[in-house]
């Protein structure tokens, strides 16, 4: 098994190295309207869901082409310096009214989440084949959360149709990503952490390489520290161990449909004592006719020490310092987006599942609703539906239903979310 992942992880490097590829796609901002002049309708549909002109955008670096002449920038005479005519900056703006039924202690039946969250988002180019892109999260839940997304792209390197992200990121964003779903909802096979082990498939940094060697296929790597987004320590680094963490992200266009296969591999030091992870697992995006989309994710993750040899008693049941609990986690997703007056339309259905389940209660998903239950749960099930009124290009109205099958309780929302 360490030759396995000395093998993968050897792969995965130099893959970084040599490929340095397609970025992830990032959110297609107003920002961009504004600098183009075209309906913000062009890169999503709906908002923030992106087309595949939004992810091509996105993929070349936030232009319609790469390489292609600068716009709406001033002349400063230096054809060593670019510099944009304005500075290029976007709002996301999301509030919501909130019921849940059977509520838990501490919890209120009716919560007026307005707003819940506002973003401040840039992007652009900094010179030919070299942009960026970022968001400061001014409120998430009523906190300033700081930076998410923040990373430098650069595009087509030499020519060779590769391209590299560096900086702050999230594992998943080479499958569906969670900062575009039209949910509230999360994609929660994403979210799972396991014990005391900090990596998950949210936000983490590093490297992110992508290459298309044909048309319809993708390879996608990354390094990243396995850490997350925490701050730096006393000595000032981000990472506290000297392992990393390695992503590999293989998808195919097979006639209409699209297959990915995904694998991450990491391990986790902290006082003479290690877990090792794995996560392996397929996705697939399938057209439903002319009127929509499924997506489907599964993913099975095992941990070797996920409590880093100090198990807690409710979870193990003999006592707190005991042999490494093994563990194993299963997760799928299924999503489905429909647009029954046409992509371009103003009406959207949409629809998910998660589905998360682990061998002993080791599953923290972070979702805020546990009310009293154990920070630790073995499963997570629900089911939730969406519709979406596209009230302008940029105002989208929603109302969404959420059944947890394991609470046996509903959470009702009504919504909206403005890009501005």
């Amino acid at each position: 098994m360490l030759r396995s992942r000395a093998r993968f992880a050897a792969i995965v490097a130099a893959a970084l190295v040599a490929l340095t590829l397609l970025p992830a796609d990032a959110s297609a901002i107003p920002a961009f309207a504004r600098k183009y002049r075209v309906s913000c309708s062009m890169c999503h549909q709906p908002v923030p869901r992106l087309n595949t002109f939004g992810e091509n955008f996105a993929a070349n670096g936030f232009e319609m082409a790469p390489g292609e002449p600068p716009r709406d920038t001033i002349g400063t005479g230096d054809p060593l310096l670019r510099l944009n005519n304005s500075f290029p900056l976007a709002v996301r703006f999301e509030a919501y009214q909130r019921f849940l039924t059977d509520r838990k202690a501490g919890e209120a039946s009716v919560d007026q989440q307005t707003p819940w969250i506002i973003k401040l988002l840039s992007g652009g180019q900094v010179t030919d084949k070299i942009s960026y892109y970022m968001y400061f999260l001014a409120t998430e839940r009523g906190n300033v959360a700081g930076l998410e997304d923040a990373y430098v792209q650069f595009t087509d390197i030499k020519g060779s149709g590769v391209n590299l992200i560096v900086g702050q990121f999230q594992v998943s964003d080479p499958m569906f990503k969670r900062e575009l779903r039209l949910f509230y909802e999360d994609y929660q096979p994403y979210r799972v952490k396991v014990g005391n082990v900090n990596a998950d498939l949210t936000y983490d940094r590093g490297m992110m390489a992508m290459w298309s060697p044909r048309e319809g296929t993708d390879v996608v790597a990354e390094m990243v520290t396995g850490n997350g987004l925490g701050v730096a320590n006393g000595a000032k680094q981000y990472d506290d161990d000297n392992n990393k963490n390695f992503a590999l992200r293989l998808s195919q266009d097979v006639g209409p449909v699209r297959v990915g296969l995904f694998g991450y591999t990491g391990k986790q030091a902290f006082s003479g004592l290690s877990s090792s992870m794995r996560v392996f697992g397929p996705d697939a995006t399938l057209p439903l006719a002319s009127f929509g989309e499924l997506n489907l994710q599964f993913l099975r993750r095992w941990d070797s020490n996920p409590f880093l040899g100090q198990c807690p008693a409710d979870v193990c049941a003999a006592s707190t310092v005991i042999a490494p609990l093994r563990t194993k986690v299963d997760a799928a997703m299924a999503e489905m987006i429909l647009w029954p007056q046409g992509p371009a339309g103003r009406w959207y259905l949409s629809g998910l599942v998660n589905y998360v389940d682990a061998d002993a209660p080791v599953l923290s998903l972070r979702i805020g609703e546990q009310g009293n239950d154990p920070a630790t749960v073995s499963r997570y099930t629900t089911g939730t539906f969406g519709l979406h009124y596209v009230l302008k290009r940029n105002v989208r109205l929603s109302g969404e239903g959420t059944w947890d099958f394991e609470r046996d309780r509903a959470r009702l929302l009504a919504g909206i979310n403005l890009a501005f």
